[in-house]
């Protein structure tokens, strides 16, 4: 009897590790999301503070903007996988070239430079 026990306590511990083996990595939401960070910066590559950020979400259309920090810096997060964006930085009638983050990119996220280089045209 006591075997028989035995027995079946380890047959229930093998099933549950299995079962907590088997469910890996939780694949939420959060999985299928993506993160822009970088900085701004000008000529001289030195980090420009209260730049507007502008990044383009391209199937609706869609802008959504932030400052850059202090130290140039600037974060997106919670980036839809599924959607092309274009990004682009300006301040005080600069700005710096668009960068396309595409769908078929598989990264989680993306460090870019974003360096105002050239006099912003009038449209």
């Amino acid at each position: 009897m006591n075997l028989r026990r035995t027995l079946g306590l380890a047959a229930l511990v093998a099933l549950a590790a299995t079962a907590l083996l088997a469910q890996g990595k939780p694949k939420g939401k959060d999985s299928e999301l993506r993160t822009v960070r970088g900085t701004v910066v000008d000529k001289e590559e030195a980090p420009v503070e209260t730049a507007v950020v502008y990044l383009k979400n391209i199937h609706s259309q869609d802008v959504t903007t932030h400052l850059s920090d202090s130290d140039g810096t600037f974060r997106f997060s919670g980036l839809d996988r599924n959607v092309d964006y274009e990004i682009h930085a300006e301040r005080e009638g600069w700005t710096s070239p668009a960068r396309s983050i595409s769908n078929f990119d598989n990264r989680k996220e993306f460090v870019l430079t974003l360096k105002l280089d050239r006099k912003k045209t009038a449209k």
